[in-house]
């Protein structure tokens, strides 16, 4: 006998989306019963349909669970009232029955009115200002004591993708690309939005930026040139690396090898493996990335692009780098900070080559960002999905190719 119910509503696109389906599913899956009320469903593509369903579960604890599961898909608890909040009990510590964000758009009741909250990003914590007029996510450890942060569930909802209204490959129940199925048409479809990103941005609208994160393996693989390009073509405007993509770009230019490996020659050279230590080390005694490409030191390649057309380079450090090099950030808060001041803005994100930067990326992003992930490691946009980024479309083929597929696709010649 299922003696706790709550009422829930959904309303948008829930037929052609699926969201429906997905929430009474979950709800049986997870023990639940379900009565489906109040069903209107619109004629055309344009209308928008809603449902109301009353949720049924054996003990206050289940009905909980699903109510938190298919709060994503869209679910929202019919009885609005405001969320609550409580005071950080310390900097740094949040209560103990905080609200943790989804990277959905999601919105707040404060006051009877519903607000949306800035800075959308999974797995943070949301904070209401001292008026109560605004609310925006915040991560845990930029929590001050006295704080108001939004506990609990209620007077909180999240709304859910829509179906796009383009066909390309970011289209609804189209982002599984495996390594067998053919990539040309996703290459087709991500070089039209970047022309179309293009455009707008030369226009000077702010919200139109592609996000390049890419690892070493675009300059081992031979993608160097092809990124470059589209770099200075202006079609890439944030770049997000480690220490090793910009240190063996810039051996390559300074010594014609990527890691001591002959980039010409194809194969490895004398004493090469130091060459990229010689590198950092003559850039550290410069000064700067800047001032060696100001100067004539460096001269062509991704680091030199990035200076000349103003872009934008976040180097976020390892435990594993040499030197580092100037500008590398190596407290891990400080850079996933200037990593998370420069996403407002981006429309496409483009994941290449780095497991780590590719899974730090995709959680600061919103969902509502398209995102391709590209790895000849197909765990890489799996473990993307599996951590939430279930926008991401997996394109499993090795970086150099795709950059200069993509490239080629925007009209570089070979």
């Amino acid at each position: 006998m299922s003696h706790y119910y709550e009422t829930v509503v959904l309303q948008g696109h829930i037929i052609d989306s699926l969201m429906l389906a997905k929430v009474l599913d979950l709800i049986v899956m997870m023990g639940g019963t379900f009565d489906l009320e109040d069903v209107c469903i619109g004629k055309t593509r344009e209308q928008s349909s809603s449902a109301r369903i009353v949720i049924r579960a054996a003990s206050k604890s289940l009905l909980d669970e699903i109510l938190h599961a298919i709060q994503p898909h869209g679910a929202s608890i019919e009885r609005e009232t405001d969320c609550r909040t409580e005071s950080a009990p310390a900097d740094g510590i949040l209560p103990d029955t905080f609200y943790a964000t989804t990277h959905l758009p999601t919105q707040i009741r404060l006051v009877g009115r519903w607000l949306d909250v800035d800075r959308i990003e999974m797995d943070l914590a949301i904070v209401v200002n001292k008026e109560g007029s605004a609310a925006r996510t915040i991560p845990m450890g930029d929590v001050r004591r006295g704080d108001q942060i939004v506990v609990g569930r209620e007077g909180v909802r999240v709304i859910p993708l829509q179906r796009p209204q383009e066909r390309d490959v970011f289209g609804f129940m189209e982002s599984q690309v495996s390594a067998e199925r053919p990539h040309g048409h996703v290459i087709a479809d991500i070089a039209a939005r970047m022309r179309h990103l293009r455009d707008q941005h030369r226009q000077g609208q702010v919200d139109a930026k592609v996000l390049l994160a890419g690892g070493p393996a675009i300059i081992h693989a031979g993608g160097r040139e092809s990124l470059t390009w589209l770099i200075e073509q202006g079609y890439v405007h944030v770049l997000f690396c480690g220490n090793a993509l910009a240190a063996h770009d810039m051996e390559a230019d300074l010594y014609g090898t990527s890691l001591g490996y002959g980039l010409m020659a194809g194969r490895a050279v004398p004493h090469g493996h130091e060459h990229h230590l010689r590198t950092i080390n003559r850039i550290r005694a410069i000064g700067s990335i800047e001032t060696a490409v100001r100067s004539g030191v460096v001269k062509h390649g991704i680091m030199a692009a990035c200076i000349r057309q103003a872009v934008p380079v976040v180097m976020a450090g390892t435990i594993r780098d040499d030197g580092p090099l100037p500008g590398v950030i190596t407290d891990s808060v400080q850079a996933q900070n200037a990593m998370r001041a420069l996403i407002p803005g981006i429309s496409l994100a483009l994941l290449v080559a780095s497991t780590l930067h590719s899974i730090a990326t995709g959680n600061l992003l919103p969902a509502t960002v398209p995102t391709l992930c590209v790895d000849l490691n197909p765990s890489v946009p799996t473990k993307l999905a599996d951590r939430g980024s279930f926008q991401a479309v997996g394109l499993v083929m090795d970086a150099a190719s795709f950059l200069s597929e993509l490239a080629g696709s925007l009209g570089r010649r070979p």
